[in-house]
């Protein structure tokens, strides 16, 4: 095929190791999503599988978007009927609960809202209000983050109630916050983002006929980044492939960095145990580094207690040396680097320079120190589009039309439809 003519020999195996349960231990820069896509394509056009039961899941929408183009660019000139489902997690709960939520028998019906993070805060400010708790000592945003993380690690109400000590006041306070809030949701006929996740998986596991449905229709199952998978979304692939297990899971525990969203990482390195038939492929060659990034990165992470063994290799050039610079305070970070871009500039004055930082609130520091060096720079980012002001104003008209409930709680937004 021409499609494989590309790949590696690695590569190729994970391709047409089609059936039963497969892992792929993909380096960085390894070509694992270019692994993902031709093995769809190569699902349809070479063993024939209706693309109606294949589903490839990802975590944001613009891999699931750039997934979907490459599909559509290799299956070019086919004539298909239908076109396999790629989405994010939290696309694909929507969709089942869009469905099927009333077969879970929690008085939810398919018209719910999801409420977005400001949605649930001020519901959560509500109830604080309401159970005449006082906002600097149970603060909503903390609550509303205590919240998300129980329910990403599965836990429902009466399971976080469960593990509060005598002594712990706020986690009590907040466990009656959470209770209030829940109940509110249901009466309002919601969901917050969380619930996505957790009322699927509750849903897959009390129904045998909603869980015999969609293992009928996705047989062959594709997961990418799966080091970052919670522990509720394992939980969603285990029901989803209970009658077959052509499932096939891509990630690297080398780069699980989400812990604190609740990643977490024995999911991937335990994935042998759930599925005790799997075969696992190592992608180690890298295309996107040099060997010396390379050497130096595996000289980092070899030290890890827990880990799938694997050594990146790459056929590049070796590279520059690395080196590495402590700085005593982030002023001093930031005149170091601004000093480098300058001293580059003197000797290629026409190269363009990346910097990159973690969160956006170190952009000041480095903003102030290029200025001061009188170097023109951009800042990349900034607000989500979803996040601007009239873009939210249109959303929260849209759910008053679909579900007036949605408001019955969220008494800001109410008053502000009714200055309108």
């Amino acid at each position: 095929m021409e499609m494989l003519s590309t790949l590696n020999p690695q590569q190729v195996e994970a391709v047409k190791t089609t059936d039963g349960p497969l892992l792929v231990l993909a380096g960085a820069g390894s070509g694992k999503t270019r692994v993902i896509t031709v093995r769809i394509a190569y699902l349809i056009r070479e063993k024939g599988v209706t693309p109606h039961n294949i589903l490839a899941v990802t975590f944001t929408n613009k891999a699931a978007g750039e997934m979907r183009q490459r599909v559509e660019e290799l299956l070019k000139g086919e004539r298909l009927n239908s076109f396999p489902l790629i989405s994010t997690f939290h696309s694909l709960c929507v969709r089942i609960l869009r469905q099927d939520i009333e077969a879970l028998g929690q008085g939810y019906t398919k018209s719910f809202t999801i409420y977005d993070t400001d949605d649930s805060q001020k519901v959560i400010k509500a109830c604080i209000k309401d159970l005449g708790l006082d906002e600097k000592q149970v603060v909503p945003r903390v609550v509303r983050a205590a919240i998300s993380a129980a329910k990403n690690r599965g836990e429902d109400v009466e399971l976080f109630a469960s593990r509060i000590e005598h002594t712990d006041e706020k986690r009590a306070a907040t466990a009656r916050v959470f209770k209030m809030y829940e109940d509110r949701l249901k009466v309002a006929n919601a969901l917050d983002f969380d619930d996505l996740l957790i009322k699927t998986v509750s849903l897959l596991r009390r129904s045998p006929e909603v869980r015999e449905k969609y293992n009928e229709r996705y047989k062959y199952i594709l997961v990418d980044e799966y080091q970052d998978t919670n522990p509720l979304q394992p939980s969603l692939v285990k029901y989803l492939t209970e009658k077959q297990q052509n499932i096939c899971v891509v990630g690297d525990d080398a780069q699980s960095i989400y812990g604190f969203r609740q990643a977490d990482i024995r999911n991937i390195l335990d994935f042998e145990e759930h599925f005790p038939d799997a075969k696992v492929i190592l992608l180690e060659q890298n295309y996107r580094s040099t060997q010396t990034i390379l050497d130096v990165a595996h000289a980092i992470i070899e030290n890890n207690v827990n880990q799938k063994k694997k050594r990146l290799w790459t056929s590049n050039p070796g590279g520059e040396r690395i080196f590495y610079f402590q700085a005593t305070d982030a002023d001093g970070e930031a005149r170091f680097v601004a000093g480098k871009i300058e001293e580059h500039r003197r000797r290629n004055p026409n190269d363009k320079v990346a910097v990159l930082y973690r969160t956006n609130a170190q952009s000041r520091v480095f903003e102030e120190s290029l200025r001061r060096n009188r170097i023109s720079y951009n800042i990349v980012g900034g607000f989500s589009f979803y996040e601007r002001a009239e873009v939210k104003d249109i959303i929260a008209y849209l759910k008053l039309a679909l579900n007036p409930a949605c408001l019955l709680y969220t008494s800001d937004a109410a008053d502000e439809f009714r200055t309108v």
